[in-house]
């Protein structure tokens, strides 16, 4: 039997800005609207986890953070007992004869070292890490130099992202026709810094058009605990960026940045057709999680909230309708069973995704499971075709009814007709939860007699940071 191909399309802070998703109306993305269009397209996917490396490892490991205990950028895919010698995605269709390739970023940098990762892929490239420019752009309240944005390098082909796209080309050039081939190309944009040349961000209105809806009073229905989860992070909180006129330009880059990565996009793409690799590949592309630009005040992820976990995920290639949109919840844990069905592999015990091959085949098919996102031990949040719930860890609730609320400007959770939506998403909440692996680097939250603690210091109410 002839396996198909697999190439593995990643970005890194991507949000739902797609054209096909519509999550803005000023964002141009034709090369990943053209991979919708000669495929399905899971319009309601959602991440893991609200940050990089356990939303990266999930999905390769097929587990979620409450079982590995991977709940942040540390530990890495190996350092947790649970996955230490666990089968990954790339490992899996290595041991069924597939040349397993990667390019870019698609573990997370410092939770894979080079020699662990090649474990995973026989033909690693390295990572290309970003361009900086000899100073910063901007001044966030932030000496982090990852913490910027502007105009930046002078030529596209500078860019980490221009450079994978290359390798990723440069390999189905090369690679022989005779072995299948699994090949990862993971992009760095539009993660911080966010940096683009002048000609994609001419393509951007300079106006307040390109910002999304912004309610000042939407913070007021959210329990206190919510912020908790964000403090000590380096992303400036929108007030900062209005007080100093950045949020425009930042939200602007941002989108110049998506239309540069679909861009990239297109020359995968454009290079599988000129081999005739089309017909044979299967195509996955997925984000690690979202991303906020002033949503619920924040700009940057780490939230439990629509922007920071809704993801675009699309399927093309054999075996999958032209052109179909599913609204069924769907989880970037369900692209391991997903890729194994559509390859004809055989499948793997222990996963915890489910396979999307019944909705592959027919959108409208119900799904059961609703999607789960975890931020830190104890707090959740389930995503199903209609609601979204979220429990924190000091048992506070949220509740979003996201038919007739998609911004979620309006608590639900304590009015008392939401108490059976609340019992019914709440039998989903995941139980037990590892505790966090050895090293992680998790900004822990205790309770001590009452009272909030962030890393060893009280939180005081009413405050915007510990």
């Amino acid at each position: 039997m002839t396996r198909p191909n697999v190439l593995s399309i990643c970005f890194d802070d991507l949000n739902d800005w797609v054209g096909c998703i519509g999550g803005h109306p000023r964002v141009s993305t034709p090369h990943i609207d053209r991979l919708a269009a000669r495929g399905v397209l899971f319009a309601n996917a959602h991440c893991q986890a609200p940050i990089c490396n356990p939303s990266r490892a999930s999905l390769f490991t097929g587990l979620r953070p409450t079982t590995t205990g991977i709940y942040a950028l540390k530990p890495g895919l190996r350092d947790s007992e649970a996955t230490h010698d666990c089968v990954t995605l790339s490992q899996h269709f290595q041991q069924h004869g597939y040349a397993t390739a990667s390019r870019g970023k698609v573990h997370h940098d410092e939770a894979v070292p080079p020699e662990l990762e090649k474990e995973e892929f026989q033909d690693w490239g390295d990572i290309n890490q970003p361009l900086l420019p000899p100073c910063k752009l901007t001044a966030p309240p932030s000496d982090n130099p990852w913490i910027d944005w502007g105009v930046f390098p002078d030529d596209d082909r500078k860019q980490s992202d221009w450079k994978t796209a290359d390798a990723a080309i440069d390999f189905l050039y090369q690679h022989p026709r005779a072995t299948p081939f699994f090949l990862a190309a993971g992009f760095r944009l539009p993660h911080v810094p966010c940096y683009i040349t002048q000609a994609w961000l001419d393509r951007v209105p300079d106006d307040d058009s390109i910002l999304p809806p912004i309610d000042d009073a939407e913070r007021l229905g959210i329990p206190p605990f919510a912020w908790k989860l964000h403090w000590n992070l380096p992303e400036p909180r929108l007030k900062w960026m209005r007080e100093n006129h950045e949020w425009r330009p930042f939200v602007r880059t941002y989108l110049a940045s998506i239309a540069f990565i679909d861009s990239q996009v297109g020359r995968l793409l454009d290079a599988l057709d000129e081999l005739a690799l089309t017909d044979s590949t299967v195509v996955v592309l997925w984000s690690d999680h979202g991303y906020h630009l002033g949503e619920k005040g924040i700009t940057g992820k780490n939230s439990l909230w629509e922007p920071s976990t809704h993801v675009p995920l699309i399927f093309a290639g054999p075996g999958v309708a032209d052109g179909q949109v599913c609204r069924q919840p769907a989880e970037l844990l369900d692209v391991y069973p997903t890729l194994t069905d559509l390859c004809g592999l055989p499948a793997r015990d222990g996963l915890e995704g489910h396979s999307l091959l019944p909705q592959i085949r027919d959108v409208t098919t119900p799904r059961p499971w609703p999607a789960i996102t975890t931020h830190n031990p104890g707090n959740h949040a389930i995503r199903s075709a209609r609601w979204r719930y979220i429990r924190y860890a000091d048992g506070s609730e949220e509740l979003y009814d996201m038919d007739q609320d998609p911004h979620e400007h309006h608590n639900l959770a304590t009015l008392p007709e939401s108490r059976p939506v609340i019992e019914e998403h709440m039998r989903w909440l995941p139980s037990p939860e590892a505790a966090p692996a050895p090293g992680s680097a998790v900004r822990f939250l205790e309770c001590r007699d009452g009272k909030w603690f962030w890393e060893g210091r009280e939180i005081l109410p009413g405050t915007d940071s510990p």
